[in-house]
């Protein structure tokens, strides 16, 4: 994976948010770290262009966001589009799933994720 430059501001706040994942950031960790979906390989709170995901796969160059309620006011929704895009642009492919989804079908959203990734013969 090419390494890029990160501010030392973006790397310190990435190693603050690691240590204070969210209860659905947390579950969905647990659900793909080391390598435990059938072995991907999955980063949290990385940055990538100037932002902090939440979860990426750099291989597949994925990025995961498990989004809480304030990701649904208006505001929110036009700074995550503007957000999406740039990352687009670099090639990268943006999932959301809000903390409900990851809570209750902690399984539909890795298998969601196999299918993206094209790993079908599981999904």
């Amino acid at each position: 994976m090419p390494q890029f430059h990160v501010r030392d501001a973006n790397r310190n706040n990435a190693q603050t948010m690691r240590r204070a994942l969210t209860e659905a950031e947390l579950k969905f960790w647990n659900a793909v770290r080391a390598h435990r979906l059938m072995g991907i390989g999955f980063r949290r709170q990385m940055p990538i262009a100037g932002y902090l995901v939440d979860f990426a796969c750099p291989e597949h160059k994925l990025i995961i966001e498990v989004d809480g309620a304030s990701h649904s006011f208006d505001p929110n929704i036009r700074r995550d589009a503007a957000r999406d895009d740039k990352l687009a642009l670099l090639g990268w492919q943006m999932v959301r799933f809000t903390n409900d989804e990851v809570y209750r079908h902690i399984d539909d959203v890795c298998m969601h994720l196999l299918r993206i990734i094209g790993i079908e013969r599981f999904a």
